[in-house]
């Protein structure tokens, strides 16, 4: 159990999942997740969405918990997307690793109303089940070292439980040693 979430099966309750979300565990055939169930979800506040806030509200530690930021890398007129997994206690390095994943010129974080459209996800509940699948997941070595971690569900008003390992097994996902940076570790 993780903090006083309440989890359930997130297969036995769509009503907790965005549309993409409920889509992407639907085909997601994976040795990484022998068994759905694995896939967890619990309601929360939907104010209280937003990491540090939840992780206080339900005694879920920073470490548990991971962030998918959706990154855009330009290049001329070629905008590439990208969804980042970093722990919570982490931040993306978006203009190195990333960009140059990306094969960019330039890289930030994806406009808030862009990563909303593409995703078909709410704004502080998206997660990497279920971006396009065009799109790389980019997942930071040490979420997938993380027995399980409480990320999006592409609502605001829930989130997910799941082993860390089995976020490797996504669809476009690639592991990837030093994505993030410790917050306050120097550059």
């Amino acid at each position: 159990m993780l903090g006083t979430l309440k989890l359930e099966p997130a297969t036995s309750r769509p009503d907790l999942l965005a549309a993409p979300v409920t889509a992407a565990l639907e085909a997601w055939p994976t040795p990484a997740l022998t068994d759905r169930d694995q896939v967890m979800v619990a309601p929360i506040d939907p104010g209280l969405a937003d990491t540090a806030a939840f992780c206080d509200a339900y005694g879920v530690r920073l470490e548990e918990s991971a962030n998918c930021v959706i990154v855009a890398g330009r290049r001329g007129e070629v905008t590439r997307y990208a969804a980042c997994v970093i722990l919570a206690t982490t931040r993306a390095d978006v203009n190195g690793i990333v960009r140059r994943l990306l094969d960019s010129r330039k890289a930030s974080f994806a406009p808030m109303d862009d990563a909303v459209r593409l995703t078909g996800m709410e704004y502080g509940g998206i997660t990497p089940i279920g971006v396009p699948s065009s799109w790389p997941v980019l997942v930071d070595a040490r979420v997938v070292a993380t027995p399980h971690v409480i990320i999006g569900s592409g609502v605001r008003h829930s989130k997910i439980a799941i082993p860390g390992a089995a976020l490797a097994a996504l669809p476009g996902a690639e592991v990837i040693e030093g994505l993030a940076r410790e917050v306050g570790a120097e550059a």
